[in-house]
């Protein structure tokens, strides 16, 4: 049997950012913080920082006394830890906690919003995963494949869309719209200047020009046009993972809040807002299994 961890800590680290929920020995939030990206195809090490550093920020917020390590079990929501080289190297590099578990933020997004419950979400930020949780127990996913090749709906995905469009109005191929020239604008007014961007740009980058889509969608066709087939996008994986509507089903993300009204009237009637987010959402998966343990 396991001694009683003295806190809980929740993890949601993604492409654009960290969050943090710390709990006490009862389960209960006591405090939070965000800090810089833990995606795990950012790399390991930088991850780790990224978390340990945020985690530090909470208990600062909190005034709480910064713990050890070993006297804490963490749950982390990870982008990229369905990559099972990463997270095991992640694994491998804990640096003291008593108790981890690891699991995609999309897992953690899920058990968030409906509670661990049963359900399905369509999560839409830098990146974009659906999933669902069955009555049996069973998971599945869609999306999620990551930048450039999938993640439909993304930030990223908008901005390399957007990039696309701006390309083809600086050769002359399209007339330049409000977006082609918000997108050049932003990247670089000449040529050169938009390669060179180009060329360092990746999926964070790519994120940035998503606001420039919304704010040319009223006067740019080929915008609003953009955000629909986004729209378009979240419906198909919901429609994939529960096809016969059965399922609490929530839109997650700030992105996929923002693209709310550009669904399908049918998904968008269903949609029901989260009741927590991944943060809750991991906090729930450590605590569940930790209590669960110390009781067999």
């Amino acid at each position: 049997m396991e001694s009683t961890f003295k806190y809980y800590i929740g993890v949601d680290g993604g492409g654009s950012g960290t969050r943090v929920i710390v709990a006490g020995s009862d389960g209960l939030p006591r405090a939070t913080a965000e800090g810089s990206p833990a995606a795990l195809g950012q790399g390991i090490e930088k991850a780790w920082r990224s978390i340990l550093d945020t985690i530090a920020l909470a208990f600062a917020n909190g005034k709480i006394p910064a713990p050890m390590l070993s006297e804490c079990a963490i749950g982390l929501g990870l982008s990229g830890a369905n990559n099972i080289i990463w997270k095991n190297e992640f694994y491998f590099r804990n640096p003291g906690f008593k108790k981890i578990i690891i699991d995609t933020d999309g897992f953690t997004t899920l058990l968030g919003a409906h509670l661990g419950a049963p359900g399905v979400i369509v999560a839409v930020g830098t990146g974009s995963v659906g999933m669902v949780l069955k009555p049996s127990g069973e998971r599945l996913n869609v999306s999620g494949w990551g930048f450039p090749s999938g993640d439909e709906a993304s930030g990223a995905w908008l901005g390399l869309a957007a990039c696309a469009l701006t390309q083809k109005a600086i050769d002359g191929r399209r007339a330049h719209s409000t977006l082609s020239l918000a997108v050049q604008n932003f990247c670089g007014k000449t040529p050169d200047a938009f390669l060179a961007w180009l060329g360092n740009a990746n999926q964070n980058t790519f994120a940035q020009l998503a606001p420039l889509v919304f704010q040319c969608a009223n006067s740019d066709n080929e915008a609003l046009e953009l955000l629909k087939k986004a729209g378009l996008e979240i419906a198909q994986m919901v429609k994939t993972l529960d096809p016969n509507s059965e399922l609490l089903m929530s839109i997650c993300g700030r992105l996929g809040e923002a693209l709310i009204p550009y669904l399908p009237q049918d998904i968008k009637n269903r949609n029901q807002k989260a009741k927590g987010d991944s943060t809750l959402g991991a906090l729930h998966l450590i605590f569940s299994i930790a209590t669960a343990q110390k009781t067999k």
